[in-house]
């Protein structure tokens, strides 16, 4: 049973070192720094979870000092994949939203790999999904500090 529980864990982490190869040749042939890339995903993952994605939000998620990751959304603007806007409902507070042009270059290099995870879960029953979904909560709780 211990062998078989650490070949899944060998599985996953294959799997992260696959997908963080793919986030750098993604950076790469976008004259992105994997940083960058890593923000992105976290910004595009506050917005699936209706937060407020501020730079605090984004240092915190990336481990960045307020230098840093004003260094990341100041690359990321330039680049023309993030742009600042005031909080409708802070005036004072400014928030990082990811363009509609960065959403599409992610989906044009990425959608093939996530459509191929999606196909993969097709076939399974809800039951199994939420094994998975359990399963992996669980692994993400493991390394959030």
């Amino acid at each position: 049973m211990v062998d078989d529980n650490l070949e899944l864990v060998h599985l996953l982490r294959a799997v992260t070192v696959e997908f963080g190869l793919r986030q750098a040749e993604f950076a790469a042939a976008n004259g992105m720094h994997p940083t960058d890339v890593r923000a992105l995903v976290c910004l595009l993952d506050a917005a699936r979870a209706a937060e407020a994605a501020t730079p605090g939000l984004l240092g915190t998620r990336l481990g960045l000092n307020s230098a840093g990751t004003t260094a990341v959304v100041d690359r990321l603007e330039r680049l023309g994949h993030v742009e600042r806007v005031r909080d409708p409902d802070d005036r004072r507070r400014v928030l990082v939203r990811v363009t509609p042009g960065a959403v599409a270059l992610g989906r044009e290099f990425f959608g093939p790999m996530l459509d191929g995870v999606v196909q993969a879960l097709t076939p399974l029953s809800p039951a199994e999904r939420e094994t998975i979904r359990a399963f992996l909560t669980a692994a993400r709780a493991a390394f959030t500090p």
